[in-house]
């Protein structure tokens, strides 16, 4: 079983109980999630008659409803500082808001949860491929590049990318200046969703390249802002953006404070030479999940990694996926795959393209994706396993009063039988193709169920 550690905080939909999430009825959650890069909301839109970065697909209602169908329950929405506030002097854009707001109803509206992201990739459209305005750069870089986004490794070790995070992070009047402006915009759409019952909470920056003395600074700011404007919501940080290729992150001498979660990003050997990614094995990946289990645990948050992916046309895409799902099921780990649909880039989403732009599901992500979980566990989950692929048991300390738990089987199975301490229980109908089945009280229990293929 997993440590208790960390404190209590309340909010909603989700709450924080021994660095575990936990809905209203206080059973634990796990979220299985899907990053989405969303047109209108994505900022990658160059002025100036300059050729666009790349396309980013729409989103709409059946796409939400296709990702409840998999199985999964939650979505990360990536935002960027460009498109809340463009401008230096002209405030916010709240079409672009109402924009995000939008994605977030359509998500809501299908049963899943979101995160607001506060996303970049080499920091700015302007000299990279998103995040902050062009007026947020600093120093001034000697150009505005184009597309199409060829080359975003090369723009990720750029001189003007590398400078303008030195000073974002660093602690020079710019800096100071810049990263109190990000906290007032992070804390004016923490405004926009503090009320919003889909919104689980906002994650403070992604991939951060910063060492982890600078990065503490930036988040202990941010979240002061954020957490004053929406008191109710849980704020997500991440590490330095270098655990993504070294697989391990310092150990903080102290936590951030109650309501937080740590959110790494999971990709061991996912970027590295044809030669790395086929010889990856499950040890490195474990190595990966335990140290970030270790990480959480000496932030006192829940763990939440909110980036995991391989490419999906990779012989091993199958094999390494299942790997995280058993090792998310023995840490403890919510997980966001990357990415929902990706036309350009590594085409790592759900959906292959053809020269015309027809998109086609892969089966290989739909099999990664669709698998037998409770979504909500009546009490603290001590065990999971998997003894063939339509089997779950679930062995966990019940609350002192049996409630439902939250059963789904994705889109390759159906529900069929469920045992609870070895006796027959009910399977009922629950909302957006779940299904419950009371089992528990105070003690230990054992939960099993039973799916068929379709």
């Amino acid at each position: 079983a997993l440590a208790c550690v960390g404190p209590s905080f309340d909010a909603s939909p989700l709450s924080i109980r021994c660095n575990t999430l936990v809905d209203r009825d206080g059973r634990e959650v796990r979220l299985h999630g899907v990053n989405a890069r969303v047109a209108g909301v994505f900022d990658v839109a160059l002025d100036g008659g300059r050729t666009p970065l790349e396309e980013i697909p729409a989103f709409g209602a059946a796409d939400a409803a296709r990702m409840r169908a998999l199985g999964l329950d939650a979505l990360r929405l990536p935002i960027q500082w460009s498109g809340v506030e463009p401008t230096e002097t002209g405030g916010f854009d709240d079409a672009y808001l109402s924009r995000v707001a939008a994605a977030v109803d359509v998500a809501h509206a299908a049963g899943l949860l979101v995160l607001v992201d506060f996303h970049q990739d080499a920091y700015s459209k302007e000299i990279g491929e998103d995040g902050a305005p062009y007026w947020a750069i600093v120093p001034p870089p000697p150009a505005k590049l184009g597309g199409p986004l060829t080359d975003l490794e090369a723009r990720r070790l750029s001189k003007p990318v590398l400078d303008a995070f030195d000073t974002f992070f660093g602690p020079s009047a710019d800096g100071v200046r810049l990263r109190a402006r990000f906290a007032k915009m992070a804390a004016h759409v923490a405004t926009r969703f503090a009320d919003h019952p889909g919104v689980v909470g906002f994650e403070l920056y992604n991939e951060p390249v910063a060492t982890a003395p600078r990065l503490r600074v930036f988040h202990e700011e941010v979240l002061a802002a954020v957490r004053a404007a929406a008191p109710r919501k849980l704020v997500l940080f991440e590490p330095p953006a270098i655990r993504n290729l070294v697989d391990s992150a310092e150990i903080p001498d102290a936590p951030l404070g109650a309501g937080t979660v740590y959110a790494p990003h999971i990709y061991t050997a996912a970027f590295g030479s044809e030669e790395v990614r086929s010889a990856v094995t499950e040890g490195a990946l474990r190595r990966s999940y335990e140290a970030a289990r270790a990480e959480a645990d000496a932030w006192q948050a829940p763990l939440v990694v909110t980036e995991i992916g391989f490419a999906p046309q990779h012989p091993r895409f199958a094999e390494y996926m299942g790997w995280h799902a058993t090792l998310a099921d023995e840490l403890g780990a919510s997980t966001f795959f990357w990415v929902w649909k990706e036309p350009s880039q590594g085409s790592w989403g759900l959906y292959a393209y053809d020269a015309t732009g027809a998109e086609t599901e892969r089966p290989a992500v739909v099999a990664a994706l669709s698998r037998v979980r409770v979504e909500a566990t009546a009490g603290r989950v001590e065990r999971i396993e998997r003894p063939d692929a339509t089997t779950l048991r679930v062995t966990f300390r019940g609350l002192e009063t049996t409630r439902e738990h939250v059963l789904s089987a994705g889109a390759l199975a159906t529900l069929e039988s469920a045992t609870c301490d070895g006796a027959d229980v009910a399977l009922a109908a629950g909302p957006f193709g779940t299904s419950t089945a009371l089992c528990g009280g105070a003690g230990r229990h054992v939960l099993v169920v039973r799916a068929r293929p379709r």
